[in-house]
Formats: C-alpha cells, sequence, structure tokens
C-alpha cells in the first residue's frame, strides 16, 4: 500500500470521527445558544441547510478539482470544516451556527475528492478493494467519534466541537505537507450551466423506463434513513433521559454492527436470496426495529436493537446492485452521479419534514416518529412490483 493512498485514507477516518464527534450533543448546543427547550425544527433546519448548500456547490467543486487539481480542493474543504467547528464551539448567537453550517456545506467536497483520489491512484483491478477501505475506515471513524463526542459534551458541551476543529486541522497538515497531487489540474475544465447544474444527472436518469422505480425506492430509502440522524438523539433524551455519553455509545453500538454486517452478510445474504429478496428482507428487519423502538419503554432496547437495525442494512448494497443492472457499463459513472443527487435531496428535505413531524409528536408520544417513518418507508413495497429482472441493453435506455 503506497503512502498516498495511506495518507488519504488516514484523512477519511480523520473526517468520520470529527462528524461523529458532535452527533450526541448538537441538539443540547442548539439549547443553549437558541434558549429553546423544544429544538426539533431549529435542528432539522441546521441539517438541511448543510445538505443544501452541499448539493448546489458540489459541482462548481468538482471543475475546480478538474481544473486545479484534487489537493488544493480537498485543502479548502478542510479548512472550511475546521472553521465551521470553531465557529460552533464558540459562537454565542444562533446566526454565527447557522453561518457555520452553511460555510462547512459550501465547502464540503472531502468525501468526494477522496473518492476522486483514490480512483486517480488506483488501477480498475484494484479499485474494489481500496474503495471497500475506503468505507472500512470511515466507519471505524463514525464508530469513534460519537463515543469520544458523548463523553466530552458531557464534561464541556463544546468541547467536541474543538475536537472536531482539532482533528480537521491535522487532516489539513497531512494534506498540506505529505499528500502529493495526484491529478494534474487541466485549463480546459469549464464553469457552464451544464457541468454546473446540479439536477442534470436527473433528467439523465429518467430516459430509463426501468430505472424509474428503482430510483424512487432508492429515494425512499434514503429520505427514511434521515430520520436518525434528525430524531435518535432528542428521542433518546426525551423518552429514556440519555446523556451525551449514553447516546455516544448507542451510536457506537449501532456503527458497530452495521459495520459487521456489511462485511460478513450483504454478500452471503444476497448471493443466497437474490437482490430483490436481500431488498425486502433488510427492509422487513429495519422496519421491525423500528416499531419496537416506538413503544420502547426501556432504554437498553435500543442497543438491544442495533444488531436488527444492521440486518436491514442489507437492503441498500442489495437495492444499488439491482440499480446497476439497469444500465450498460458505458453508464454506470452517470448513474452514480444521479444516485448522489438522489441521496443530496433526501437530506434536504427529509430532516425538514421529520424534525417538523417529531416536533408536534414529542410531547405526547415521541415514539410516534418511528411509526411515521415506517409508513413512509412501506410505500417501497409496491414500487418493486416495477423492478425488472437483468440488465438492459448496454447503454441504450429501457423500452
Amino acid at each position: 500500500m503506497n503512502k498516498a493512498l495511506i495518507v488519504i485514507l488516514a484523512a477519511v477516518m480523520l473526517d468520520a470521527i470529527g462528524i461523529g464527534l458532535i452527533f450526541p450533543i448538537l441538539p443540547a448546543l442548539l439549547r443553549e445558544v437558541g434558549h429553546v427547550d423544544d429544538i426539533s425544527l431549529l435542528l432539522g433546519i441546521m441539517l438541511a441547510l448543510y445538505s443544501a448548500c452541499q448539493f448546489l456547490f458540489s459541482p462548481v467543486l468538482g471543475v475546480l478539482s478538474d481544473r486545479f487539481g484534487r489537493r488544493p480542493v480537498l485543502l479548502v474543504s478542510l479548512a472550511g470544516a475546521a472553521i465551521d467547528y470553531v465557529i460552533m464551539a464558540l459562537a454565542p448567537h444562533l446566526w454565527l451556527l447557522v453561518l457555520g453550517r452553511a460555510i462547512s456545506g459550501i465547502t464540503s467536497a472531502n468525501m468526494a475528492v477522496a473518492t476522486a483520489y483514490i480512483t486517480d491512484i488506483t488501477t480498475e483491478e484494484e479499485r474494489a478493494q481500496r474503495f471497500g477501505l475506503f468505507h472500512a475506515m470511515f466507519g471505524v471513524g463514525f464508530i469513534i467519534g460519537p463515543v469520544i463526542g458523548g463523553i466530552l459534551g458531557d464534561w464541556w458541551l463544546r468541547s467536541p466541537f474543538l475536537a472536531a476543529a482539532v482533528l480537521n486541522g491535522l487532516n489539513f497538515a497531512l494534506a498540506l505537507f505529505v499528500l502529493p497531487e495526484s491529478r494534474k489540474g487541466k485549463a480546459d475544465a469549464r464553469f457552464t450551466w451544464e457541468t454546473l447544474n446540479p439536477f442534470k444527472p436527473l433528467a439523465w436518469a429518467f430516459t430509463f423506463r426501468a430505472l424509474i422505480p428503482l430510483m424512487a425506492i432508492f429515494l425512499i430509502l434514503n429520505f427514511v434513513g434521515t430520520v436518525y440522524g434528525t430524531a435518535w438523539a432528542q428521542f433518546s433524551e426525551d423518552r429514556f433521559a440519555f446523556t451525551g455519553t449514553t447516546i455516544g455509545l448507542s451510536l457506537g453500538a449501532f456503527g458497530v454492527f452495521h459495520a459487521l454486517a456489511q462485511a460478513f452478510l450483504t454478500g452471503p445474504a444476497v448471493k443466497r436470496l437474490g437482490e430483490r429478496w436481500a431488498l425486502v428482507v433488510g427492509m422487513g428487519f429495519e422496519t421491525g426495529a423500528m416499531l419496537t423502538l416506538a413503544f420502547a419503554s426501556h432504554g437498553w432496547l435500543l442497543f438491544a436493537m442495533a444488531p436488527i437495525f444492521a440486518l436491514g442494512g442489507i437492503g441498500m448494497p442489495a437495492l444499488q446492485s439491482l440499480t446497476t443492472q439497469q444500465v450498460g457499463s458505458d453508464r454506470q459513472g452517470q448513474l452514480q452521479g444521479v444516485l448522489a443527487s438522489i441521496v443530496s435531496l433526501a437530506s434536504v428535505f427529509g430532516p425538514l419534514l421529520f424534525s417538523a413531524i417529531y416536533a408536534a409528536v414529542r410531547p405526547e408520544w415521541p415514539g410516534m416518529i418511528w411509526i411515521v417513518a415506517i409508513f413512509i418507508y412501506l410505500l417501497a413495497l409496491p414500487l418493486m412490483l416495477g423492478v425488472r429482472n437483468g440488465p438492459v441493453a448496454a447503454g441504450k435506455p429501457a423500452e
């Protein structure tokens, strides 16, 4: 394994730790700075703002990375994240937190640039293994981050944000002094409406009829997936009086079992059941876990449900596999752009909806948020009837 790959994988893990650090205590920070008890809507707006800025500005950063190289854009992205964390650590007013989230969203290209960097420095034969390492390192970081963040947050509420800023500063130093450029910039990379339009990939996808039900399912699954980032910490506090440490440990347990399921169960499950049934079985496990949380009366059930949620995670890789079968090999890059756009849109509108719902149900029954998520989730089942088996002809839209 070469030095550049080690550095970029270390950067990915540090970035994931930084993201995870703030998850358990962001609601508490919003209460302190916003001087309100119910921060459900505010949290949803903050999460949606970050995703909206990321969605709108990602094409700009993509063109910049093609024109000037990966390294300068990665440095800008890491600097933007560090500035955001410092603002959140020190901000006395709510508008400064909003500004910090916007800056972080606008400059948030580090994951995309890291992916492009790995593509640049590996052969096609090595790529799958390298991307496996990429996701593994991100998973390890996201297991460590919430646990440390919860512990630090119980000591001093602002300390996880300072720790995240320090980690991004370390990442910046790695990229500046150790990481070589993987791809020289091209002067012919231009800013045009075609290259900057974030909705363009979606328009292309609608020319493939076989993709439409799969894209709808992918949207629903990712939309429902935003309920965890929006409601998990608040629900844990409201229903079970969890501290930051306990929330962090629950998220860490969630991450451990999810990583184990992805590493050891997804492949065998898809091989034995096929993609369609693996997707249905995964949805069944996740539905059961959410239903249990809705009626849970003891906090230990959040930990007990971690393996069941992890089994639900086999559905998404099965869906991605089904989706890639619908277009030829020459269109796979465009397809990944479509899926990335769908994830971004779900990350914008999901938190807004779920935060509004949680604000409404919180006084009477916080667990109702999981029932609503289940109802949205089940909308995907009838769409399975429109999913075709096997690939279409390479490069041709489905009839």
